[in-house]
């Protein structure tokens, strides 16, 4: 997890980038789910820490951190890095499994049918070893192993690390309630996800939980007060509440005891259930999350006594959902040009994934009762067809929440995919120190702290291992994206952004698509018919330059509302149609008042471009393509000057 200044973007597609997406329609999905969510769980296994299995599958990792946690008298091997660093932080790694859980309670069946079932249990049984490791007493949580700032000066593999793996402990009087209370949850949720096939283990889980919850509660405080090295990292903005909430309810619905409910309940005004309204989910504020399970009692005609307090609970999550769908009267949810959610500037991708996930599963849970979704007071119309392709299906502007996981897979205006491994497209030079240096195993030579940063980091080259199924923190505000490795806010992974993913993939590859034909709802709007085709001063031109042997076509390939105001990406493909090499290209564009990727500027004064910076000339019946985004009809381009190899 990277800390340093946000550095200014500069947004260049890579030349593979844009032919799988050209073609596509706004209006259909056509992405393999499937492929997504096999390459999700994968990256698990490149987070590994501790003695690797025979089984594998990401072979270019190798074991490490075999010693942790030996010079305190604990065997902490295991567990997961958090992200492109080799520090295991507790909170994000227990916040990940609760989601991991989740999505197999969810949509187990279709995980099942996906053959993906085996594999996402391996990955919440490689966390929920590690912590029951971790809990060594009742009232003992082992809860980092690593620093951040000895870490952070240097770029190692983690098969070769040199810095310091102090572990740090919670308990009685070094108590941590948000860190045991999340751990808490993840056991009892991941307890729900292996009572059908391994029950033993289930059992031994929730024990844990059980245990792990009454040391939170019991003993209160913030983890990051008794790990301060934690809290330029993992600080817990949000305090504990929300977590003790969240055990709860976790323990609930795993046991069905009556207790937890009772506890969910009447402490629902004084630890914040009944009182935040919020606009994010993330591994620090779980309130949104304890509100939609609140609401699943409530739907599932369990309150009892408590209906009017889990009918607040309800209320609040209904805020949540609305501000993601901006339909509040209030606070809302921002989304940048192209349709995506966007919370803040560090790894916006975890905001998407957690709130679409929530949406997915509340939609699930609305349509299984038989109800409607409520914002601002007023019931959202039902439609013929699912209740979960309502939720998701356009509203108020033609934007769908299904875009969102069609966004992160490349459907939007950069044509870039920021699952990396899926598609054509995606991020080549991750924040990831393993992804990033030679492996062990092709070249055992030892990678020093400084030598990893003068060698690896500040390389200009692809990652020699990639990170397959690895969720990138993604897009600024205005879709833009730099694929560069010193880039920590744009292109680090976390195991927290797959988390949810996981479900939503999972959801929408066996469970339906979430863009279903249904004459009540708003549908995105088709790409110009191809009668309008080349017609200049539209939206498609065809240009051709017979003396000179190129051609330029321009088609718009997406379009979208936003604001009020139509948007729409533009596909712009240059070919030489001569028997001779073009070099030296020079285009002229005029009338361009948007975003452009794929060429580069000669000079910031004119409308001159040319090659990008990945092409020096364009071979015979070759070509290239670029695109733009705007509002406007498109740009005008002629070619200016070119030159032929001898």
């Amino acid at each position: 997890m990277g800390k340093k200044n946000a550095r200014s973007l500069t947004c260049i597609a890579s030349l593979a980038c844009i032919f799988i997406s050209l073609s596509r329609s706004a209006s259909a999905a056509a992405f393999d789910y499937g492929d997504a969510l096999s390459k999700s769980i994968l990256f698990y296994e490149a987070q590994r820490s501790g003695r690797l299995p025979d089984h594998q599958r990401v072979t270019w990792r190798s074991h490490s951190g075999l010693e942790d946690g030996k010079a305190s008298g604990v065997d902490l091997s295991g567990g997961y890095y958090d992200a492109g660093d080799n520090v295991k932080f507790g909170l994000p790694m227990a916040f990940t499994i609760t989601m991991l859980s989740w999505s197999v309670v969810e949509y187990r069946d279709q995980i099942a049918k996906s053959g993906e079932l085996g594999n996402t249990l391996d990955a919440i049984k490689w966390g929920t070893d590690y912590f029951l490791k971790s809990h060594t007493e009742p009232n003992v949580l082992w809860g980092q192993v690593g620093e951040g700032q000895s870490d952070h000066a240097c770029w190692q593999r983690p098969e070769d690390m040199t810095t310091s793996r102090q572990a740090y402990r919670l308990d009685p009087s070094r108590p941590g309630s948000d860190l045991a209370g999340e751990t808490a949850a993840a056991m009892a949720a991941a307890s729900m996800a292996f009572r059908g096939s391994q029950a033993s283990y289930s059992n031994l889980l929730l024990t844990h939980a059980k245990q792990l919850f009454n040391f939170a509660d019991t003993y209160r405080g913030k983890y990051d007060s008794s790990i301060p090295v934690a809290q330029k990292f993992y600080s817990s903005r949000s305090g504990y509440a929300d977590e003790l909430l969240w055990a709860a309810i976790w323990l609930y619905r795993a046991t069905g005891e009556q207790k937890y409910l009772d506890y969910v309940a009447k402490n629902a005004a004084v630890l914040g259930g009944t009182g935040w309204s919020i606009t994010e989910f993330s591994w620090d504020i779980k309130y949104a999350g304890v509100q939609v399970l609140a609401s699943k009692v409530l739907l599932d005609g369990k309150a009892g006594t408590y209906k009017s307090v889990l009918e607040q609970y309800q209320s609040k999550a209904e805020y949540f959902l609305c501000a993601c769908l901006q339909q509040n009267s209030g606070a809302q949810v921002q989304r940048t040009p192209g349709g995506l959610m966007f919370i803040r500037q560090w790894n916006n991708m975890q905001y998407v994934t957690s709130a679409s996930f929530l949406l997915t599963v509340y939609s699930d849970y609305l349509t299984s009762t038989g109800n409607t979704l409520r914002c601002n007071g007023r019931a959202r119309r039902k439609t013929k067809s699912s209740l979960f392709s309502f939720l998701f299906q356009v509203l108020s502007d033609r934007f769908s929440l299904s875009l969102q996981v069609d966004y992160i897979l490349g459907d939007n205006p950069r044509a870039t995919s920021y699952l990396v491994g899926f598609g054509f497209n995606y991020p080549r030079q991750v924040h990831h120190r393993a992804a990033s240096i030679v492996s062990i195993k092709q070249n055992p030579s030892f990678v020093g702290c400084k030598e990893g940063y003068s060698t690896w980091y500040t390389r200009r080259q692809r990652d020699p291992n990639l990170l397959v199924g690895a969720l990138v923190g993604g897009p600024d505000v205005s879709d833009n994206f730099a694929d560069e490795r010193n880039n920590w806010e744009q292109t680090e992974p976390t195991t927290y952004n797959n988390g949810p993913l996981v479900g939503l993939l999972a959801r929408l590859h066996n469970g339906g698509s979430t863009r279903k034909n249904d004459q009540n709802l708003v549908s995105p709007s088709p790409l110009p018919s191809p009668s309008s085709r080349k017609q200049p001063g539209t939206h498609s031109s065809s240009l051709e330059f017979p003396g000179d042997g190129i051609s330029i076509d321009q088609n718009v390939t997406m379009s979208w509302d936003y604001r009020g105001q139509r948007f729409y990406r533009y596909g712009v493909t240059v070919s030489n149609r001569s028997k001779q090499t073009l070099e030296k290209l020079v285009l002229k564009i005029h009338k361009l008042s948007g975003s452009l990727w794929g060429l580069t500027k000669l000079s910031a004064s004119d409308h001159a471009y040319t090659f990008p910076s990945w092409i020096r000339s364009l071979p015979p019946r070759s070509s290239f393509t670029f695109v733009y985004v705007q509002p406007a009809p498109l740009a005008e381009i002629s070619v200016q000057s070119f030159a032929r190899a001898s």
